[in-house]
């Protein structure tokens, strides 16, 4: 089980894991299609060695004890990663942005979850390697500086805000850019410190409280102080689903399917 805030790179890091497992089945659910794990084990039993990835598995496994009722769909899920025999070549691989919702029968018996890895907050080292990682194919000349400054700022951020920070960076340079050049299609020339520094300004105003949130930014997290007030929005974004204390990224269906044959 992969689990931590909203952004962190649970899904990046999951399809770096399936792409790693040669000549193996790779299914994944998210969304409504976490309903179909009953159907979609028993496929993944008929053509292993096989990894079930089942994304935001909190959707369907919620503690019972919140008052929510039975779900269905959660003691199909332990009934499948129950079933599956000591020698079958089948692993499921779950992720959460709320471990501490799920059902604490997920834990309970050994076979279920035997490794939970915690994906954080990136730290200082990270945010400058993701800075450089997103920035790769933009003409970015802000000086080390500028960066540094950059990272310092950005403490408790997700690396979806980094990827987001580098795409308004380069919208601000685009606006910069003379007229002619952008009427014509012309790419942007050149991203500069300050350009970089004024899309962080932008992500960091209160204003943009809700932006951070949907980032994965925690609440207490990401914004410059000062003496100005923090914007806690309260509420649900979509019906049913938390946005504002927990961020969460909710995926309403989809799901893919790779197999490599043997």
């Amino acid at each position: 089980m992969l689990y931590g805030p909203p952004g962190t790179g649970k899904t990046h890091t999951t399809r770096y894991v399936v792409t790693h497992l040669p000549q193996t089945t790779a299914l994944l659910l998210s969304g409504r299609s976490l309903h179909l794990i009953g159907a979609v084990a028993a496929m993944a039993r008929e053509l292993q060695p096989a990894v079930v990835v089942l994304e935001d598995v909190d959707l369907v496994a919620e503690d019972r004890s919140f008052g929510h009722g039975m779900n269905p769909v959660l003691f199909e899920l332990l009934d499948a990663m129950d079933g599956a025999a000591a020698d079958a070549d089948l692993l499921f691989l779950l992720t959460t942005n709320r471990a501490e919702a799920l059902e604490r029968a997920l834990a309970a018996r050994p076979g279920r979850v035997d490794v939970a890895l915690e994906i954080g907050l990136p730290d200082a080292d990270a945010r400058r390697r993701l800075l450089r990682l997103y920035s790769r194919a933009v003409p970015l000349t802000a000086s080390d500086e500028v960066v540094e400054e950059v990272v310092a700022r950005s403490e408790g951020v997700t690396a979806s805000f980094v990827k987001e920070l580098v795409r308004r960076a380069v919208l601000e340079a685009a606006m910069a850019q003379d007229d002619g050049a952008s009427s014509a299609g012309e790419a942007v020339r050149e991203v500069t410190g300050e350009h970089l520094r004024h899309a962080l300004d932008d992500l960091l105003d209160s204003t943009q409280a809700l932006t951070r949130a949907l980032l994965g930014v925690p609440a207490d997290q990401g914004a410059d102080r000062g003496d100005d007030e923090v914007v806690s929005y309260e509420g649900s974004y979509e019906p049913g689903v938390q946005v504002v204390q927990t961020a969460e990224q909710y995926r309403s269906g989809g799901g893919w399917f790779r197999h490599s044959p043997r």
